[in-house]
Formats: C-alpha cells, structure tokens, sequence
C-alpha cells in the first residue's frame, strides 16, 4: 500500500464529496473523486485506490450496482469498500454487504466514526497486501526451487552414466567437489571382459550377441551399482570401473576385489545358460591400485568421465593376461586384501606398454568371517 493512502471518494452531491474530502484530508490522505458510478470505475481503473468511499444511492449506477461490478472484476487489486448510506435500514447494509461492501456508515457521518472505519479498512488493506506480496515471493521462491529441482534432476540423470545412484545424489546435493572438474587421486582400477567374446562375435547372429551383452551388462551392472563403484565406460564385452572417486570409500581394493569375486560367480551362472546355447565363453578381470588424472573428456554435447594414468593401463593389461575364470591383481592391491582373500601368486608378468615385469596374484575366493 502507497504512503499516503490514496482513498477514491464516490458521491453525486458536491457537498457530500466536499465534507468527506476535507475531514480525510486532514489526516494526510491522498484524495480523488467521482460523482457518479461509471466515473468511479473510471478512477478506480486509473488511479488504483487504496480505499473507497461509494455513496449508494446515486442516479444511472447506483453504489450496489458499482461495488458488484468492481468485486467482478478480477484484474483488480483488492480494495476495501465502504458503502456510505442516507438510511440506516439493515436491508440496505446486507444489501450493501452483499454486493462486496466491507463497511458501511450512515449519513451525515459521523467525523470520528469515518476516521475510525477508515483506519480499520486500511489496516486491513494493508495486511492483504502483505499476504499477497508474501504469496507472490513464495510462489517465486516455488519457481526458483522447481528450477533448481529440474537443473538438479538433469545434472542427476547424467551423472548417473558414470556413477551410482547413491554418489550422483551425492554430487547434487553438495556433498562432494564437482567431479567433471580435472582432480588427481589415489583409484583402484577394474578392468574385465569376456574370453573367447570376439570369436562368438564373428561367429554368431548379431541378435544372439546383443542378447548376451544386455545379460552381461545387466548383472555386472547391478554389482556395480550395489559395490558403488563407478563406471567409466562400456566396450563391448569390455568395463573399466574404479573405486575412491568422486567420494573417497573406505578399503578401496577390498571392495573392487569383492565386487571381483561376486561379478566371477555371476558370469559362471550365466556361463551355464550359454554353454546350453553353444557360447563358448569365460570371464577374465584385472585390478590395479595407484594414482590418475580423472575429470571429464570430450567435446561440448559429448561428454565422459575418464581416468587417465599407468594405474589403468596395469589393471587393462592384467585383465589381458588373465585366464578364464581369473582375477588377476596388482601387488598394491593383493597387499590391501591379503587379510579378507585367498590369494595365489602367478609370478611377475611382462606386459606390454611396462618396462618392468609386474609380481600378479590371482584371486581365489573371499574368506568367510565366522
């Protein structure tokens, strides 16, 4: 509500409009004035009052027929009216009440009385202002927050390609640095893929091969999802998964190496089912512990999340070396689960794109806790 209130005073006897205007005045208000009923519909619409004073009997649109129109017109502000009557007859004020008057006052009015009902009308006038502007910031707020929901959604969907569900909402909600930010970090690197995947390959419908692959996927899928590691990208038959990133995890390597155990027993399962179907294929992986660069890699509107380090070329080449059935393991990591797996010492391995031979062991089960 302006500062002063702006009050529209309504009356088709210049006395009558005269009286009110000075008393009002006095107190400091703003004053216009309409001697009619289509001109006070006029004013209201320009001049957008604060309060109205609308006299009820008044030639060609009387007081009733004025406040009905205003209460139905809905582009309107809500503005407190008071219907001023030259007879005390309650039909007239529950006829004024019911046309959407808000107050009312007998003629000749009473200097305190106006003074007063005016007030209480402003007051309230004032509150349903701070109600609707208070309703307008919310309804603002709502906005920003659906906004936000939906850029947050929409960054959750795309992070979820690379992680799991649990670390995107993480992500999203602060708890963790942007992860598509280029970082360097401690990883344990899985590297796995099918023996004998390229033969069947070349050899089979390509329906039978994607009906493999989506098997495949799938399972390894969920335990990833389930050990929360993140995957960094699919090849085929091929996965490359590492664990501390973007969150830290406690036991890194013990969890790759159990996630490791799980994903063998799984493909032996599905193993079954192909062999039935003439697939001959096994499952080979390879874990390696060490640092790497990790962020994001591509071009604007393709985007991955790659880890970038001698840590995955080890994990890729002992997933290479490894036979069907074998996890094949770094001795960084054999180190960090020695107490949890069975483990059996293959010997140092040369692998190509290493000078050095690598010491591996290969996983042979996890020991169970009594």
């Amino acid at each position: 509500m302006r500062e002063p209130p702006r009050i529209l005073i309504v009356d088709d006897v210049p006395a009558n409009v005269h009286i009110l205007q000075s008393r009002l005045a006095a107190h400091g208000y703003d004053i216009v004035t309409a001697t009619d009923g289509e001109a006070a519909l006029a004013a209201v619409t320009e001049t957008q009052p604060d309060l109205i004073l609308l006299d009820v009997m008044m030639p060609k649109m009387d007081g009733f027929e004025v406040c009905r129109r205003l209460r139905a017109d809905a582009s309107l502000p809500f503005i407190p009216i008071i219907m001023v009557t030259a007879k005390a007859d309650p039909k007239d004020v529950v006829a004024g009440l019911e046309a959407g008057g808000d107050e009312y006052l007998t003629k000749p009015v009473d200097q305190p009385a106006l003074v007063a009902r005016v007030k209480s009308m402003l007051r309230i006038k004032s509150l349903h202002d701070t109600v609707e502007a208070l309703a307008a910031e919310r309804a603002e707020l709502n906005k920003t927050l659906e906004r936000r929901v939906e850029e947050q959604v929409g960054q959750l969907e795309q992070l979820k390609r690379f992680f799991s569900p649990q670390l995107a909402e993480l992500i999203v909600a602060g708890g963790a640095e942007d992860p598509l930010k280029s970082h360097r970090r401690e990883v344990t690197v899985v590297f796995l893929d099918l023996r004998g995947f390229t033969a069947f390959a070349e050899t089979a419908e390509p329906e039978e091969v994607m009906g493999v692959l989506r098997e495949y996927h799938a399972e390894m899928g969920r335990l990833i999802l389930h050990h929360e590691g993140t995957l960094e990208r699919f090849t085929g038959d091929g996965m490359m998964i590492f664990f501390n990133d973007p969150v830290p995890v406690p036991n890194p390597g013990e969890r790759a190496v159990r996630m490791a155990v799980a994903m063998r027993g799984r493909v032996d399962d599905l193993a079954v089912g192909w062999r039935k179907r003439g697939y001959d294929l096994a499952f080979g992986l390879g874990i390696a512990q060490g640092y790497a660069t990790i962020g994001a890699i591509g071009f604007e509107g393709r985007w991955d999340y790659g880890a970038i380090g001698t840590v995955t070329n080890l994990a890729a080449r002992l997933c290479g070396e490894a036979k069907g059935g074998q996890i094949l393991v770094a001795q960084r990591v054999a180190s960090s689960v020695e107490d949890v797996a069975d483990l059996e010492e293959v010997g140092a391995l040369t692998l190509k794109g290493l000078l050095r031979p690598v010491p591996a062991f290969n996983v042979v089960g996890i020991r169970k806790t009594s």
